[in-house]
């Protein structure tokens, strides 16, 4: 069994824990009657989003959302007004002093910042809890290495929803306690990412929790919610740019963001597709490691081989679940994987501060890094480029 740990402790793991993630691991629809059983768990007893403000109307929504004794219909709007209030529309900057550092005109940076965890997760964080609302879920599940997991244990907390958090024990990321914050349990894993989501797959099947993990049936939501990113940018210049690089870790963004710009394109909104870049930490990602070696699929990395730091946990797998969308959409688009090293992810986050005055995820700027890199080996013209970064957290 998984044990449910406090933040900051490693808690000695059962010898059965690691028979936890065997067995079957695809996500299932709960039964009828878990659907349709009466929502009679208490209401969170003290406010779970102490250090997340609200305007007054936006507290009147975020009860209702929590108020199990309100039709279902009337909770969703609530859940829809803190979704279309909090999420997305975040800005998309003119990056001049990044220009003149790197030699390349007209940089526009998609800062997702300024959601309410400081990432893009909030977007298929909150898209989930929806969706998990719906259906009449009681309770959440996901894993995570950080980002994910804040933004699930808010937008759950928001809803009324329980949540209960998959960690992979040697990671370490420092927002265990955030997601603690916002009432979530935390179970710790003996083993890396990709096992961990089993894990948090397999506890969704038994327990009928909802699977909000990358992948599955959830996938087109997930895309989808991303997707607006892509129409974001959309309304900011008229057009498509000429490239879009995004960090890469599980291809879930990548993949949205294409699939976005694929809609404009087919609706005649945008005048073409942009070349899509991937850009991840190096010898430790299949999507780039696919790209760099002309594979024709994503192919799995040998465990072992990766190394997760402090900086590159963000981006780093041995298996992408999203890998095969995000490389189809590389390759159609003509576009490019590049791998940056810790030191290389670190020295962008500085210039972003001291020369643009934004505070970015280190690891986020492998798309950045990506494009700044090796733009002069692709024989670009001048045109607009815009690159994803994620804003505080780990």
């Amino acid at each position: 069994m998984w044990r449910i740990t406090p933040a900051g402790h490693n808690a000695p793991t059962p010898a059965d824990a690691s028979s936890a993630s065997t067995g079957t691991l695809a996500a299932r629809l709960p039964s009828p009657r878990s659907l349709m059983a009466p929502l009679d768990r208490p209401l969170l007893t003290q406010p779970a989003t102490a250090d997340f403000q609200l305007s007054a109307e936006l507290r009147a929504s975020r009860d209702r959302a929590r108020d199990r004794s309100l039709p279902l219909v009337e909770r969703l709007d609530a859940f829809e007004d803190l979704f279309e209030s909090e999420v997305g529309d975040t800005p998309l900057l003119r990056a001049r002093n990044v220009e003149r550092a790197c030699d390349l005109r007209q940089i526009y940076l998609k800062f997702e910042g300024g959601n309410p965890s400081g990432t893009q997760k909030d977007r298929i964080a909150f898209a989930q809890v929806m969706d998990a609302l719906r259906q009449g879920y009681e309770r959440i599940t996901v894993a995570t290495c950080g980002n994910y997991g804040v933004a699930i244990a808010l937008a759950a907390s928001l809803a009324g929803l329980e949540c209960e958090i998959f960690v992979p024990e040697r990671y370490h990321t420092r927002r265990v306690t955030e997601m603690e914050r916002y009432q979530a349990k935390i179970l710790r894993g003996p083993k890396g990412y990709e096992e961990t989501v089993d894990a948090s797959r397999e506890h969704a099947r038994t327990t009928e929790a909802y699977d909000a993990n990358p992948g599955g049936v959830n996938e087109i939501i997930q895309l989808q919610a991303y997707g607006q990113i892509a129409y974001e940018i959309y309304d900011e210049l008229r057009d498509a740019p000429l490239v879009c690089a995004v960090p890469v870790s599980n291809g879930t963004v990548l993949a949205g963001i294409h699939r976005g710009f694929q809609s404009l394109h087919r609706r005649g909104k945008t005048s073409r597709m942009p070349r899509m870049i991937a850009g991840s930490a190096r010898n430790a990602n299949p999507i780039v490691a696919a790209l760099s070696l002309g594979l024709d699929s994503c192919e799995d990395l040998p465990p072992e081989s990766v190394r997760e730091t402090a900086t590159n946990e963000p981006l780093v797998n041995w298996h992408s679940i999203d890998g095969e969308l995000a490389l189809q959409a590389v390759r159609t688009t003509r576009g490019w994987g590049h791998a940056a090293t810790d030191k290389r992810m670190k020295d962008m986050a500085r210039l972003l501060r001291d020369q643009q005055g934004l505070e970015v995820l280190p690891a986020s700027t492998a798309g950045l890094i990506a494009l700044v890199d090796a733009y002069q080996e692709h024989d670009l013209a001048p045109d607009r480029y815009v690159a994803v970064l994620t804003g505080r957290g780990r």
